[in-house]
């Protein structure tokens, strides 16, 4: 039995194999590598073991292989010899164990291959001893029994399997173990967190996972400086990162707490006291600095860091507009306010949306002045957004340095983008009308159904003489420039559910959902991805039209749960109680959801026997029925509660 691992230790093998040093542990028995060179990482010790039992190795890769071989044909296996136990620097390196195994007829036997990493040789030489001793079916079912509890906190069962697979396990599976625990996939090997990004994605795990989500809001609240701004990506232990002058980044902070705080009702982490960053301010017309703050002897609460994001926020341009600065969620548009005066439209929306919430919160702490000045400053974005945003149809996305419009129909490329449109439906704010009428424009302008496409905003970016950034050399429909950018698109699923659009809602969900992408054989061969995993991008221009781009890197996993369990299927816990509330097709008739709350099982059934898309006609919990509402009060007692809500 033949064990074979390639040792990278850094960014990528081709550039950290010169470095690699390994050995053969003189107290385990185990192959252990470092690599000296690697930063912050260099102290640490890799290990390789077959629970003890390997009879030969090496180190080197060469051997492995042989001159001139592959990993389909390996030398060393073929022609049956033992490794010679070479290991050290100047190999290229790999860790490749053997041992010999002789089994009866009917005999089995397992044998254990392990890779780990500790900080040092004794924390290595630990690791190896206690996975020595431990039994692997025990640890395999520690593992499944984590992720059944974390997966299997909410499970619908609906009209449709494709969305039960998604919501069940997928979604949740690739947020929280590709975004928040390892956040690198095969498209980006990075590592960092990005200030805006994990923010979105722990709020999908408010309800399985509270206190992972808890933890990343005092996290991503210590990458904050004193002025307000933050660092709009870091990389954990040293937080290198940089600091920028892109304008959303910090306001995903209150939002994101606004979110844990209806969910949970845990206001004790509005109190919690983090430490400010310290680093040199961006000088005049200074774009960005890549540097490592240090931490300041200053701290302040969780609430307080959250107050300056949002006072950070309320310069406006001359339309009344927020500063775009160099970029907002769409990181592309970097040019389009790079001068200081460039307006978001976009960014008005969801500005609003969160001094609107944070002002009640700052009700709350008697910070009067402060609640009176946001509130202030909502009234007057209110009125610049229903002034200068709208296009005539739809809400316009931009205003360049020089108040050229972005986003508008006299624009050649960028007529209509997406994000401005669902905002206006998110935020609560935009005129009911005309947010009616942008929706339609989206459905109309940007829905693909023949591609099974969505796009962020249309015509691509092509031959334009305007310059919104680098977003503009990135070939037309691809990713941000004009293609479907899925975590947009699922903000116009949330939109349509928010009208009471049912049909359209799960229409445009299904449109998304990866596994559709690859139902017949020519889909196979067109998208080209994984159908489990959500794509961040889908191209939109020949010959790429339908090919999935990055999966499984992005926030749109988060998004998709959420558009589906709490817009669609309306399941939203609020503290002590749950609230029901589905926007869902006409056809359906029926749907389940088995909520575990701590020891307590909740069976929700939802009956629609008059094919409407919303609206609770009665709730009743064990038979019992409630008041004309959609909460149900929430218990801890260890038994099963039984929910029923009639639609119509």
């Amino acid at each position: 039995m033949t064990a074979y691992a390639e040792w990278v230790l850094g960014v990528g093998r081709s550039g950290s194999a010169p470095f690699v040093v390994t050995e053969i542990d003189p107290v385990t028995g185990a192959m252990f590598a470092r690599n000296a060179w690697n930063g912050e990482f260099a102290d640490r010790i890799a290990f390789a073991d077959l629970g003890g039992r390997q009879t030969s190795c090496t180190g080197d890769r060469l051997e492995f292989l042989g001159r001139n071989a592959s990993l389909d044909h390996p030398a060393s296996l073929e022609n049956g010899a033992q490794f010679t136990g070479k290991v050290g620097a100047g190999l290229d390196p790999c860790a490749a164990l053997q041992t010999a195994v002789e089994l009866e007829p009917g005999q089995r036997t397992e044998v254990l291959f392990f890779l780990g990493q500790g900080d040092g040789h004794e924390q290595a030489r630990s690791l190896v001893d206690r996975y020595r001793t431990m039994s692997c079916a025990a640890l395999l079912r520690e593992v499944e029994q984590h992720w059944d509890r974390v997966l299997g906190a909410v499970q619908v069962k609906t009209p449709d399997p494709s969305m039960d697979l998604l919501l069940n396990r997928w979604l949740l599976y690739q947020t929280l173990s590709c975004r928040i625990w390892g956040r690198s996939a095969f498209y980006q090997s990075g590592g960092a967190y990005g200030f805006r990004d994990q923010l979105q994605d722990v709020m999908a795990l408010v309800v399985a996972e509270p206190e992972i989500a808890r933890q990343h809001l005092l996290r991503a609240s210590a990458r904050q400086f004193p002025e307000g701004d933050v660092q709009h990506w870091w990389h954990p232990p040293t937080g290198r990162g940089v600091r920028t002058r892109i304008s959303d980044d910090r306001l995903w902070l209150p939002y994101a707490v606004t979110h844990y705080l209806e969910t949970t009702e845990d206001r004790t982490v509005l109190d919690a006291e983090i430490p400010w960053l310290e680093g040199e301010a961006l000088e005049a017309g200074q774009q960005e600095a890549y540097f490592e703050p240090t931490g300041s002897e200053d701290r302040a609460t969780l609430y307080e860091h959250c107050a300056r994001a949002l006072d950070r926020s309320l310069e406006v341009g001359s339309h009344g507009l927020p500063l775009m600065g160099a970029g907002d969620w769409n990181d592309g548009m970097n040019r389009v306010g790079h001068e200081g005066r460039g307006e978001s439209v976009w960014l008005g929306w969801f500005l609003l949306a969160n001094l609107k919430e944070f002002a009640k919160i700052a009700d709350s702490r008697d910070e009067v002045e402060r609640a009176a000045r946001w509130r202030n400053v909502a009234a007057s974005l209110d009125a610049s957004l229903g002034r200068e945003a709208w296009d005539g149809a739809w809400y316009k996305r931009a205003f360049f340095d020089d108040g050229t419009p972005l986003g508008s129909a006299e624009n050649e490329e960028c007529q209509i983008d997406s994000i401005s449109q669902s905002w206006a439906v998110l935020s609560g704010a935009g005129n009911e009308v005309r947010a009616r009428l942008a929706m339609e424009s989206v459905e109309r302008r940007l829905v693909r159904r023949e591609s099974g496409l969505l796009l962020l905003f249309s015509p691509p970016f092509d031959r334009t003489p305007l310059d919104p950034g680098y977003i503009k050399g990135y070939v037309p429909g691809i990713r941000e420039n004009g293609g479907q950018y899925t975590h947009a698109a699922i903000w116009s699923v949330a939109a349509f559910a928010m009208l009471g659009e049912g049909d359209k809602a799960a229409d445009l969900f299904n449109l998304l959902n990866p596994i559709h992408h690859s139902s017949g054989w020519a889909d196979l061969h067109r998208y080209k991805v994984e159908p489990y995993a959500i794509a961040a991008d889908v191209y939109s221009e020949p010959p790429h039209e339908g090919q999935g781009g990055w999966t499984w890197y992005t926030g749109a996993a988060a998004w998709f749960y959420r558009a589906g369990l709490e817009w669609i299927l309306g399941f939203q816990r609020r503290g002590s109680a749950l609230s029901i509330d589905p926007c869902i097709p006409k056809d359906w008739k029926r749907f389940e959801i088995v909520y575990r709350h701590g020891d307590t099982l909740y069976r929700i059934t939802v009956e629609n026997p008059k094919g409407v898309c919303r609206g609770v006609s009665r709730i009743s919990l064990d038979g019992t029925q409630l008041p004309g509402e959609t909460l149900v009060p929430l218990a801890n007692d260890a038994r099963e509660h039984h929910v029923h809500v009639v639609l119509g």
